[in-house]
C-alpha cells in the first residue's frame, strides 16, 4: 500500500475514533452523574482527555504529511513528536485529577448504582477496543500513532476495571471499591503515559531514536572500503516515523563516486530505517579542522 493510502487510512481512523469517543464521553458523563460513580466520571474525564489527545495526534499527523517549503525545509514532521509529548502531558494532568477525587471519596464514600456502572463501562470496552484496533498496524513504527493506540488499549482495560467495580459493589455493597478502582485507573494511565512522555521528550531534544544503535551505524560506516575515518555522525528523528543522518567520511584515493553513496544510503535505509541521509566525503589523511569529533 502506498504512503498516501496509509495517510488516508489513518486520517479516517482518527475521524472515526474521535466521533466514537465523543459520543461515549457524553453517555458516560450522563450515567456517571446518574449513578453518582466517581469511577465512571473519572473514566469519562480520562476519555475526554483522550478525545483531545486524538485531535492533537491527528493534527500532528496531518502536519507531518505536508511537503517541505522555503520556511520549513524539513517539512513539519516534528509536529508529530510535539503532539505525542502534548498527549502525555494531558494524561498526566488527568491522572492528578483522578487521584485527588479518589482520595476525597475515600474520606466521604458514596454508594453507586452498580448496574448502570457495569452497562456503560461495558460499552466503553467495545468502543475503546475498536478505536485501539484502528491504530494497531501503525503503533510499531510511529510514536504518535503508538500513543493513540496505547491510550485506547489502556482505556479498554480501564473500562473493564470499571465493570469489575460495579460487579463488586452489586455483590458486596462496598462503596470504597469505586475510588479504589479510580486509583487503579490512574496507575494504568500513568504507566502507559510515562514511556510516551520520556520518548517524545527524548526525540524533541534531537535524541537518537531507540531503533538506531549509533555504535552499530558507526562500525558499519567505518568498515566500508576506502573509508579511513568517520566523524560528525549525527542521527535524529525528523518526525515520529522518519529518521535522518548526516556524517563526514574520510576516504582514500579520492571521491568513491555516486554508486558508493547510493549503496551506503540504501543499506542505512534497510538496516536502520534511515530515510534522509547526507554524506560529506573528505579526501586526505587529516580530519576537518572544525570537526567536533563526534
Amino acid at each position: 500500500m502506498s504512503r498516501h493510502s496509509h495517510a488516508a487510512d489513518y486520517g479516517r481512523a482518527f475521524a472515526v475514533g474521535i466521533a466514537l469517543n465523543v459520543l461515549f464521553v457524553l453517555v458516560e458523563m450522563y450515567y456517571g452523574w446518574r449513578a453518582d460513580s466517581l469511577a465512571l466520571l473519572s473514566d469519562a474525564g480520562h476519555n475526554l482527555s483522550d478525545v483531545l489527545g486524538l485531535v492533537v495526534a491527528w493534527g500532528g499527523f496531518y502536519l507531518g504529511k505536508l511537503r517541505p517549503n522555503r520556511k520549513h525545509t524539513y517539512g513539519l514532521g516534528r509536529a508529530t513528536i510535539l503532539a505525542a509529548m502534548f498527549n502525555a502531558l494531558i494524561l498526566l494532568i488527568a491522572v492528578g485529577g483522578i487521584v485527588w477525587e479518589a482520595i476525597t471519596r475515600f474520606s466521604h464514600p458514596v454508594p453507586v448504582q452498580g448496574g448502570i456502572l457495569m452497562l456503560v463501562a461495558s460499552v466503553g470496552v467495545v468502543i475503546n477496543g475498536i478505536t485501539a484496533w484502528l491504530f494497531k498496524s501503525g503503533n510499531q513504527n510511529d510514536l504518535n500513532l503508538r500513543g493513540a493506540f496505547l491510550h485506547m488499549a489502556a482505556d479498554a482495560l480501564v473500562s473493564f476495571g470499571v465493570v469489575i467495580a460495579g460487579a463488586v459493589f452489586v455483590w458486596t455493597g462496598w462503596a470504597w471499591v469505586d475510588p479504589a478502582i479510580s486509583l487503579v485507573i490512574a496507575l494504568v494511565v500513568l504507566l502507559g503515559t510515562w514511556g510516551l512522555l520520556r520518548q517524545s521528550l527524548h526525540l524533541s531534544l534531537d535524541g537518537v531514536p531507540a531503533s538506531v544503535e549509533l555504535d552499530a551505524v558507526r562500525n558499519y560506516l567505518s568498515s566500508l572500503p576506502a573509508v579511513s575515518a568517520v566523524h560528525d555522525l549525527h542521527v535524529w528523528a525528523m518526525s515520529t516515523s522518519e529518521i535522518a543522518l548526516t556524517v563526514h567520511l574520510v576516504v582514500r584515493d579520492g571521491h568513491p563516486g555516486d554508486d558508493f553513496l547510493s549503496r551506503v544510503t540504501d543499506q542505512l535505509h534497510r538496516d536502520y530505517a534511515i530515510e534522509h541521509t547526507t554524506i560529506q566525503i573528505e579526501t586526505g589523511v587529516q580530519l576537518c579542522a572544525l570537526s567536533n569529533h563526534t
